[in-house]
Order: structure tokens, then sequence, then C-alpha cells
């Protein structure tokens, strides 16, 4: 598996998944054990083809439901469309929602994707080739949505009358948006937090998220990105030689010898995918999304990168103190192991799938308007990447033609909320003219944060921005009741 491994480093240093999950921990890692919160788990049997009548498959979707605060007939539906990953791992994640059910005497409910988690259409054999993996797309993942959001409706109690708001955040979120873009009927609303729908190919330009996590290290220190450019030189420099990759390995702190150019470029795709991740969880608290992180984590990884004149050694010794913080705050690691980082889990390897299939969602850098090293976007180095790994041929332009690119004028209900901290803000929507649908900024805001579970520590502008859609969510509702009268 060491060549595959090279390649899909080789494609995600181009693209990273939505919610940042392929370089921060392995999917399943962070499970929880037990919930902070109360809900039952269900199984609905759902079609694996939603629009091939000559495949009769049949898979069983997971759903959690939480009816603890539901006020019954009337009362909404807050409906999460879940991510690439276990849907509990979400529910956990996802505070905003539960913080506000109360108020809104409202049902919770949260939708696994297929072929993640435990809703595997062929079970253990769902990745094993082509022909059982060809149905995991976003359209059949809104599909099934839709089509769980009717079968409630029908079943439950008192639901029937029920008005469903979609929720999301990351890929999540594109979810959400689509899904009240292609299924107006079923849901009222969509609240669409850190969504990067604009991420395709010319929609929007590459180079926006890796710019983002400049300025990011920018803010926290006025050298930190200046010593990562540098680290750049320095390790190509170091690469060169066998002696030279042996102090590499040492200088960076990293379990396994780096052996050759190909060792070379996973570390380097490793260290940049490091420093986006930092970008997009940059939390103004200690949380657990992707690891173990202080409180403003970029502050503290550039706390350790900010002398420019160092010798080369002291530059990755800089380097390699900052990689401390991401990956040992707990302080249990003796050195760093990369392969951590490749595809490890059925949740990478999903996501995977996905970006060389329709999901293709360009990322460059330049090496002058940001910290990277120069990496132009190149869509057959890209599409050879994924031909030898998956054996399929992405379809880039495909994205912009379905959920419409920026032509959202048909779009109504839609909130789209953005961390200006998150690189992912990049293929946003935020600014549109459109009565229908609300754009918000959240200027000290990173991944989805307004999504997360309320804190003392929150900065003013996710407060707000959590008002505001709160007061949005209502007029949708009010808006659905007053139409049945």
């Amino acid at each position: 598996m060491e060549c595959c491994r090279i390649y899909l480093i080789l494609i995600y240093s181009a693209i990273l998944p939505a919610s940042g999950v392929l370089f921060g921990r392995k999917l399943g890692e962070n499970i929880p054990k037990t919930s902070k919160y109360n809900y039952d788990t269900y199984y609905f049997e759902q079609k694996v083809d939603h629009f091939n009548f000559a495949n009769d498959d049949v898979f069983k979707q997971r759903y959690l439901v939480s009816t603890e605060h539901w006020g019954g007939y009337g009362m909404p539906i807050l409906f999460y469309c879940g991510n690439e990953g276990d849907i509990t791992w979400f529910s956990e994640n996802t505070g905003f929602m539960w913080d506000i059910a109360p108020e809104f005497n409202a049902m919770i409910v949260f939708a696994e994707h297929r072929y993640y988690g435990k809703s595997m259409p062929y079970g253990d054999q769902s990745y094993k080739n082509q022909t059982l993996l060809g149905y995991l797309t976003a359209e059949q993942a809104l599909a099934d949505f839709s089509i769980l959001i009717r079968h409630m409706k029908a079943t439950m109690k008192d639901a029937g009358g029920s008005p469903v708001v979609a929720f999301g955040g990351s890929y999540g979120g594109m979810l959400a948006a689509w899904l009240r873009m292609k299924y107006p009927n079923i849901v009222v609303g969509a609240m669409a937090a850190s969504a990067p729908i604009w991420q395709f190919t010319n929609v929007t330009v590459c180079s926006l998220p890796y710019q983002i996590v400049t300025k990011d290290f920018d803010s926290a220190s006025k050298n930190c990105s200046k010593v990562v450019k540098r680290s750049w030189d320095v390790i190509n420099t170091l690469a060169k030689s066998d002696e030279g990759r042996s102090k590499l390995t040492k200088l960076l702190r990293l379990c396994s010898k780096v052996e050759d150019q190909e060792d070379v470029s996973g570390v380097k795709s490793w260290i940049s995918a490091t420093w986006f991740n930092l970008a997009m969880v940059d939390y103004p608290y200690p949380a657990n999304f992707l690891e173990p992180l202080p409180a403003w984590p970029v502050k503290e990884v550039c706390k350790n990168m900010n002398d420019t004149e160092a010798s080369s050694d002291a530059i990755l010794m800089q380097v390699a103190n900052a990689l401390n913080v991401y990956y040992n705050f707990t302080g249990n690691q003796k050195c760093f192991n990369t392969s951590n980082q490749a595809v490890s889990s059925l949740g990478d390897l999903g996501w995977s799938y996905q970006a060389c299939t329709e999901m293709v969602m360009p990322m460059c850098s330049d090496g002058k308007n940001d910290m990277f090293e120069p990496s132009p976007w190149n869509i057959q180095t890209y599409a050879e990447g994924c031909q030898k790994f998956w054996g399929v041929t992405p379809r880039p332009e495909w994205i912009p033609v379905h959920y419409w690119a920026k032509d959202l004028r048909a779009a109504s209900n839609i909130i789209f909320s953005n961390g200006m901290l998150d690189p992912w803000s990049g293929g946003g929507v935020l600014n549109i003219t459109s009565d229908d649908i609300t754009t918000i900024l959240i200027p000290d805001g990173a991944h989805h944060l307004d999504l997360r579970t309320p804190n003392v520590k929150d900065p003013i502008s996710v407060r707000e921005a959590r008002v505001l859609e709160k007061v949005t969510i209502m007029k949708w509702i009010k808006s659905a009741e007053n139409s049945k009268l």
C-alpha cells in the first residue's frame, strides 16, 4: 500500500477534504464512547440507486433522533445532513442545534451519509470495487436525506405537519444548501456553515484558501509565515543527500527516516496540511475537533516560529516545535508519524473517492502571495493520480453545472455563514444580491465555529451570528406555518 499512499498524498496536496479530516485525524479516533446528548439510534432502508430502476439493492441508513424537546404537532424538525464520517461524531460537534432545540420546541435528527460510519450499502465489501462504490455521490446522499425525511413525517406521530430545517457544516453545509436548492418541497430552509460550494473549477480562484492561511499566520506573528516560507528551501536543500535526509528526519522529530524524494514530498505535504488545518480549527478555546489543541492554536504555533535569521537547522527546529503544538499538545508523542495522515480509514477513503469523481475542488499556491511552495493547479496530474489509485477520471465541471455555480437566483431560505479565519471561506458564499439568501461573515471565526456549542470565550462576532441565525430560522418556520392557513 506504500505506492498508493504516495499517490494519495500527491492528490491531497492539491485538495484537502472539506472538513479537513484527512490530515488532521483518522476518522473514528475521536468517536465518542458515550454521548453528552440524549438520542435514539434508528436504521432506515434506502435504495442503493435512486436514479436507476435496474438496481433494486437496498441498505440500512443510520440516523439519530432526539425528541427530548420536541413540542409535537407543528413543531419543527432540525435535520443535520451527515458529512464524510461517523454521524455520532458530528452530533457531538454540532452543539448549536442542541442548544436551540428547547427554544424551538424542536426534534433533532442527525442522518448519516451513505458509505460512512455504519451506513454501508454493501457492508464490508462497499469499497471493494467501482461497481459497488459508484453510488457514493452527493446526489444519492441528498436523495437519501429527502426520502428519510418523508418517511419520518409519514410514520412518526404528529410529525406530518412539522417544518424541516436542514443544517450542516463544511461538506455537510454544502449538502444542506443543495438539499434546499434541489428539494425545496422537503426542507423549508437550510443553514450552511463554512460551506465552500464555490470552491470548484472556473467558479473561484484556486489560490484563495492558502492566502487565507497565510493571512492568519501573519496576524498571529509578523515573522511566522516568513519562517514557514524559508523552511521549504531548508527542506529541499537537506533532501539532496542521504546525510541531509537523516538530519531532516532528526530535526523534524519524524518516526520514520526520510529515505527518498517521494518521502520528502510526503513530508512537505504533511506539513502544509498541518498549517491548513490549524487555520481551520483556530478556535478561541481548547478543542478536540481534529487534534487536542489549545485556545487560538495558530498563535500558540507561531510563538515557536519567530526567528527568520536563524540557522537552517534552527529553522527546522522552530517548525518541529510548532508541529508539536498540533500533534503533541497532550505530551504523549515521542515522534511524529506522518503515515498517520495518509489514507487510514473508510472515512478517508470515501472522501478520496468523492474528490476523484465529482468533488474536484481546485487549490493552488504561488509562493509569493502565500507562505507555501509554488503549486499550480494541474487537473491532468490530479486526474492521473485518481486513475492510478481509483481507476476513475474526475469530472470537474459537473458540480458547477448541477448545483448552479454562482447563479443562485432561484435559491431561497439559505444561510451561508463563514468564519473569516477559515481557509474554506475562500470558496464560500460571502456576498450575494438576494433577499432570500442570508450571508453572515464572522471575522473572528474559524471552521463552522457558529455550529459548535456556545462557549463563554466565543468572540462577539459569533454570538451575534447565532442570534441572526436563530431569527432567520424562526422566520422560515413561521412562514411555513402561515402557508398552511
